[in-house]
């Protein structure tokens, strides 16, 4: 929870148990400390008539008449932590927390009965690791020109005012400081090393979205890394090098170590039989498990 707040998520909440214990009081307090910074962030941005209200678009899902999800886009994979292909083809409501269900059933109950509808209404979704994250879902029916066939479009827009802008700015004048000081000829101690890539602030954050990703993915084939960039937003030689330089291995080999790693915790401390084990893991047989 605190290390979403530093990275400066305030609409994140940690999920309440049902004890009463002090656990469950500095839960409370965190969720209660990122409300009201949300809300002061929100009012300040408002209230400031020099500071302009930035709508971006988080999640997007476009649902059929069945309720299942046709498109979507790549940050909703990126958020929920799962491969954009185990998103399209799924039921809307299979990535909403139990209390959700519920509020998406009664909701599109009442969509069915109108010809077109719009409406918002707050949804938990339930990200690969069973993390929670509220959001407020924008939801409207549309219909083409000549097919007869509905559609839902469900968005998630997040509100940024211009202090993002500002620290992207102040981010991009650190690298182009630090790349002037390489091009400096009196710079020796630059000049005698030799250029690497450098990745970006933003760079590094989709390669650690992709490390994310692996984890809690053990059990799925892992697309192509040109297809895995592609979905994080970046491209494969970015995603090659920053993994590299992030963890010191490479993608492949990290998802082999995290799959032989999950293998032996689970057959030291559960019941599962060795051929589960190896279906849960990604492994197509326990001899190759044997083999690594």
């Amino acid at each position: 929870m605190l290390l979403e707040m530093a990275s400066g998520n305030f609409f994140y909440r940690l999920k309440r148990s049902t004890r009463n214990d002090n656990l469950v009081a500095i839960t409370i307090s965190l969720n209660m400390l990122a409300e009201e910074i949300q809300e002061t962030m929100l009012h300040q941005g408002y209230a400031n008539s020099n500071t302009i209200i930035i709508p971006v678009i988080q999640m997007s899902f476009v649902i059929n008449e069945q309720g299942t999800i046709l498109m979507t886009n790549q940050q909703t994979a990126n958020i929920l932590s799962v491969l954009h292909a185990d998103i399209v083809g799924k039921s809307f409501e299979t990535f909403l927390a139990k209390p959700s269900k519920t509020v998406w059933t009664n909701t599109w109950h009442t969509l069915k009965q109108k010809e077109l509808y719009d409406t918002a209404v707050n949804l938990t979704f339930k990200t690969k690791g069973n993390l929670l994250i509220p959001k407020t879902c924008y939801i409207t029916t549309f219909k083409g020109k000549e097919s007869t066939k509905r559609r839902t479009l469900v968005t998630v827009i997040h509100h940024s005012n211009n202090q993002d802008r500002i620290e992207q700015d102040l981010k991009r004048s650190v690298i182009q400081f630090t790349k002037q000081q390489k091009d400096d000829p009196d710079d020796t101690v630059f000049n005698a090393q030799k250029p690497k890539v450098r990745l970006s602030f933003e760079d590094i954050r989709k390669i650690r979205e992709g490390h994310d990703i692996i984890i809690n993915n053990l059990e799925q084939e892992l697309p192509s890394l040109k297809d895995f960039a592609l979905q994080l937003g970046t491209n494969e030689f970015k995603l090659k090098y920053g993994f590299k330089e992030l963890y010191g291995t490479t993608v492949y080999r990290f998802l082999t170590q995290e799959r032989l790693r999950k293998s032996k915790m689970m057959i030291q401390y559960s019941d599962q039989s060795l051929k589960s084990i190896a279906h849960m893991t990604g492994f197509k047989s326990m001899s190759r498990v044997i083999r690594h």
